[in-house]
């Protein structure tokens, strides 16, 4: 049986590498992409804000490797700032890798998908979509759009067998998170939280490792889930309170 094709975006590192890790124990036959060719096989460069290259890379999968049953979209960019700090720019390169850049691949396989009469969609989005943080407004407010454009293109798609739901992690040990860090207490204080930021801790008491998001995806992806669509799964330890 020939394995079913994945498209994962942001795949070179922290969430996105284990993505395409579990993805492929589970038997799928992934392309992974992110703007730095991931070193690893069946690796295709990829600038999301570009839509010319979102076009050829998907033709290109496509014809040479087969119909794409699953998008993951993972690649993003975090400016942390103040909103009445942040520059025109900083807020345009956010919204498009975080926001425009998955309109553009949600768009494009969403098409095929459709016309095919099936396939999975996954955003990973974040927490903070879903909770005001302060100095993240830019990335918050463009990890929200980019988890609600998913849910409605799950509405959009449903009728044609197309499932789109996103996974919200918290903090997780990556590039990304590791940046945000100036010290090794910072690892604590994200676990037991941060009251001059009204910020509260991790109630499980772990920062997440990127394969406890990765498995959420392939849950998500798998048949095991194939009544479900438009869902936001929290993967989080519980900071976000979220009901």
């Amino acid at each position: 049986m020939t394995a079913r094709v994945a498209l994962v975006t942001g795949a070179a590192q922290g969430i996105g590498a284990a993505v395409v890790r579990v993805l492929r124990r589970d038997g799928w036959q992934v392309a992974a992409t992110d703007r730095v060719r991931p070193a690893e096989p069946s690796s295709l460069e990829l600038d999301v804000r570009d839509t010319t290259a979102v076009e050829r890379v998907v033709r290109h999968v496509e014809d040479r490797i087969g119909p794409i049953a699953l998008l993951v979209n993972v690649a993003g960019v975090l400016h942390v700032g103040d909103l009445v700090t942040t520059t025109d720019e900083q807020w345009r390169e956010v919204f498009e890798v975080n926001t425009t850049g998955v309109f553009r691949l949600c768009r494009s396989v969403g098409a095929l998908m459709a016309g095919r009469g099936g396939g999975s969609i996954i955003t990973v989005a974040s927490n903070a979509a879903g909770v005001p943080r302060m100095g993240m407004a830019a990335y918050a407010a463009s990890k929200a759009a980019s988890a609600h454009l998913t849910r409605c293109l799950g509405l959009e798609l449903a009728g044609h067998g197309v499932r789109c739901n996103v996974v919200s992690p918290g903090s997780t040990d990556t590039p990304m998170q590791r940046g945000m860090w100036h010290g090794p207490e910072d690892a604590r204080r994200t676990v037991d939280g941060r009251p001059e930021l009204f910020k509260t801790g991790i109630p499980l008491g772990r920062i997440a490792d990127p394969g406890d998001v990765a498995e959420a995806v392939a849950f998500l992806a798998s048949d095991r889930a194939r009544h479900i669509t438009m869902h936001d799964l929290y993967v989080d330890g519980g900071a976000a309170l979220h009901v």
